[in-house]
Order: C-alpha cells, then structure tokens, then sequence
C-alpha cells in the first residue's frame, strides 16, 4: 500500500478534525470504477455489517483474485479514510486506533471498488457499516494451536494474542514438555498471573501458578488418586473443579463426523488450594452417572456441570463405542459452600436432554449471572468433532431459550467464553472449511441479544485462511502471561 498524500478531511467531530488522518491513495491508473454491483464485496474475512469494539485490531481483509482494491472509510456522510491495495487491504494501526476511538457508539460506512481479470474497467460493490460499540474487549485472548487432526501432536503449543494489535506469543509450547501434549489452560477470574494448564506425557503434570508462582500439582497422587482433566476455577481462587476423563476416540466409517471421541469414565473432584487436598462427593464420582464440564458460578455459590446417566449394562459399557447415539448430557447445578468446598444436597436441571434433546457441553456462566451459554450437540461430549454442534443460551432468571442463532453456522461452533464485562463472546468454529477452527468474536447486550460474529483479525489476512493450525480453548485475560519458560522447562525433566 502507497500512501502518496495525507491530509485532514471533512467536520463529523472536533474529535475527528484533530484526531483523523485522511489517507488518500492515488488511482490514476485505474480511475473510477465503471460498474456498480448489487451485491456486497466479496471480502475475506467478512466484515459485513458486524459491531465491534473500538479497541479491536484493524479489520484487514482481501479480496481473492483482485488485481487492484481500493476502500474508501466514511463518517455520517464524510471520507475520513481512504486506502487501496493490490489484493488486500491493510489499516495503518495509529489511524486505525485514533478512527475508532472517535467513533466509538457511532458506525463506520466502507465501501469497496475491485479490480479483475473479469472485470479490468472495476466494480463498485455495495456499501456495508462496521459497527463501534463503546464496550471495550479484554486486551488478551489465550488458546492453544495445535494441528486439526487425530495423531499430530508432535508441535503444538498454548499462545496469547494481543487483541488491540497483532502480537502473539507462546506461554508455553511443547517443545519444552519432551513433545508431550500440552492443553486445558484456565484462568482465574481473567487474571495472566494466576492459572493453570496441563502437560501429559513424560515429566508431564498439571502445572499450577498462582501470582506468578509456577509448581506442579500432581493432584493424581491426591486423596482419591484421579487424574485431573477439565478445570474450573472459584472465582475466589481457593478452589478448583476437575472432571477425572478417561477418554478415547474412535472414526466413523459412515457419517458426516469422522471421529468421536468419548469417555470410558469420568467423575467430578474439587481441589482445595489452600489445603492442598481433594473433595469428592460420592453422587458425582461413581459409575452410574458420567460427570463432565464443571463450571463456578461468577459469585462462586454454585457448580455447574454436565453429567451423563448411562442407563447400560456393563456388557453394553464394554462396548461404548456402539452406544454412542445414546449418550445424552445434561447441565445441572448445585449449590457450592464456599468456606468448605462442599455440595449442597439440591440440584436443579437446568438442560435437559430428555425435556429438550440433544446433548450439552461446556456450561458458561456470564459474569453478571444472568445467562448460561452451552455447546449443543445430538449426543456425546465432545462437540468440536460434531458437524451440528450449535451454540445455545438458558436465560437463568426465566429458565428460558435466549435466540443465538446468528452465531450459529453450518458447521462446527463449539468452545466459547465470556468477556470480563459481559459484553463479548469468544467462540471456536469450522464454518470456513470444516476442518479447522478459527475464533470468532461477537457482541451481546444486557438483554442477550447478539450481533453478527466477526473472525480475529489479522496483519496478514490470508493468514486466516492458510494457517495449518486449529485454534482451540480460547479464553479471555486481562493481561499478557509471563512465564518463565526456563524454569517450567526443568519442571519436565526427568532424571
């Protein structure tokens, strides 16, 4: 991108006057677009009509097979910015910054010319809004990498994106974990200083830092002597829910899913950090029911989870696999002592397979406590191999379906997380190709209504498209991690 002239255009704001460059971007070669199309540009990623928040990463996007893009930026009726590009468009990041943050609750109108093989004399296509909430987003998201399939686990790694920019870093990669697997990362309450990640495998273990201070946790050598698998933590930081997985995968021959993957067993367990010990409660960690997904309430007074009843014989266990179809989760809660880590004796159902089918995963709570958020499936636990996985929301004051199908596409939508102000979801979903996911962000207001999701943005736009890595996990932060690298590596040596 040339930027050949810079100048201050038009008088939407005192703020815009001072604040705002117009950059303008010579076209004498291509002139004005001859066509006008009526139709929306075919950008990537698809920008449309999405609200964002006005501390995002510039919207960079190309359009495929153009040989020339020009994209002119206008405010309530006035160019503010105006950039072009052989095939993408790239925001410079200051002006970007300095655009959004004088038209924070307002929308920006974008319209973008294109120039092919098709069409050398250019085409102007229809104008479309990006919308500016004033909500600003957490400033970190953390998810792990790793390749899209059944046995690459060789080089993968857990890594943080500054949202309001383009940097990402490792906190951890498996490269210092002798290859193992390393996965299931969890904060509490948004906080880089305090969380904690497991790392299978030789020397592996759950690796737990509290203020900035890394230890491992081999809480399978604890009390009942569990491994630990999906973690929650209270938001008090003095307790944290595992569900104990025995898991496995097998591959359909016949199915739009290729692979399940499933559990031979599972039972809930609450670690005590204080007291370094771990609390069972024998209605949830036995072998008539399976227990999943555990997850605090944001005032820490309930535990939410999943929980399966098999209602097989143990011959038809042995043969799980067979059962698949049959294997329906339910979300129930209960309540939580915060001063013991003890359950309480009710439990409530809060999704009922029977009542309303389907399977659930992945309970999230929003901080206000209002909404719970969950992963739908038609059976089993592990959507993110589930072509139908939906995401859905319960209203928890009315006990009922709040309409999320705007985030919802053809595809996989599967792990998802609340912002710390509520305001914005991060979710995983294979909608581009089916292979991979990629992270989504979308807005919601204190009623529960969504806007449009829009993909995380990138410097480099084709990077969305050509990354050979699935992103997983992602969960918001508050700030950057700083793990000391060294120290955790010589965690895993084994001597």
């Amino acid at each position: 991108m040339k930027r050949l002239t810079m100048f201050a255009r038009g008088k939407w704001s005192d703020v815009l006057i001072a604040a705002l460059l117009c950059i303008v971007v010579s076209c004498s070669k291509y002139g004005n677009p001859k066509e006008e199309a009526n139709s929306m540009p075919p950008i990537f990623p698809d920008y449309i009509n999405v609200t964002i928040p006005e501390n995002i990463a510039p919207l960079n996007f190309e359009v495929k097979g153009a040989k020339h893009i020009v994209a002119t930026i206008s405010v309530r009726g006035k160019q503010e910015m105006k950039l072009s590009g052989e095939n993408k468009i790239s925001f410079p990041i200051k002006d970007w910054r300095k655009l959004l943050s004088a038209t924070a609750g307002d929308k920006l109108d974008v319209t973008v010319d294109v120039w092919t093989d098709q069409n050398p004399d250019g085409v102007r296509y229809k104008s479309f809004s990006i919308y500016v909430s004033k909500d600003k987003i957490d400033p970190w998201v953390a998810y792990r990498l790793i390749p899209p399939g059944y046995e690459l686990w060789n080089r993968m790694g857990i890594f943080q994106r500054n949202l309001e920019d383009f940097e990402q870093s490792p906190i951890i990669l498996n490269s210092q974990n002798n290859k193992g697997c390393v996965n299931c990362h969890s904060f509490c309450n948004y906080n880089p200083k305090t969380f904690l990640f497991h790392a299978r495998g030789e020397g592996g273990s759950t690796m737990l830092t509290i203020n900035g201070q890394t230890r491992k946790l081999p809480i399978d050598q604890i009390g009942p002597k569990k491994s630990a698998t999906y973690p929650y933590w209270h938001p008090s930081g003095n307790f944290i829910a595992f569900s104990s997985n025995v898991t496995r995968q097998s591959f359909y021959g016949i199915s739009m899913n290729k692979i399940e993957v499933y559990d031979l067993n599972s039972d809930l367990i609450i670690y005590d950090v204080r007291n370094n010990k771990v609390i069972t409660d024998k209605r949830f960690c036995n072998n008539a029911d399976w227990e999943t997904f555990p997850t605090f309430s944001p005032d820490g007074k309930y535990l939410y989870l999943c929980v399966a009843h098999l209602g097989i014989s143990d011959a038809e266990r042995a043969k799980i696999q067979s059962y698949i179809s049959q294997i329906k989760y339910a979300i129930i809660r209960v309540p939580f002592d915060t001063r013991t880590g003890e359950l309480g004796s009710r439990v409530d159902t809060i999704f009922s397979p029977y009542r309303d089918g389907g399977s659930g995963s992945l309970p999230r709570i929003s901080p206000d406590g209002h909404y719970l958020m969950y992963t739908w499936a038609s059976c089993a636990t592990f959507p993110i191999q589930h072509k139908e996985a939906d995401l859905k929301m319960i209203d928890l004051r009315t006990m009922k379906y709040v309409d999320t199908s705007i985030l919802n596409s053809k595809d996989v939508d599967s792990y998802h997380s609340w912002s710390s102000n509520g305001r914005w979801i991060v979710f995983s979903s294979k909608r581009i190709d089916g292979k991979y996911t990629r992270l989504y962000f979308a807005h919601v207001d204190k009623d529960g209504r969504f806007t449009r999701p829009f993909m995380l943005p990138q410097k480099d736009p084709e990077q969305n498209g050509a990354l050979l890595y699935a992103y997983n996990i992602p969960e918001f932060i508050k700030g950057k991690v700083h793990l000391d690298k060294d120290e955790v590596a010589k965690m895993f040596r084994v001597n």
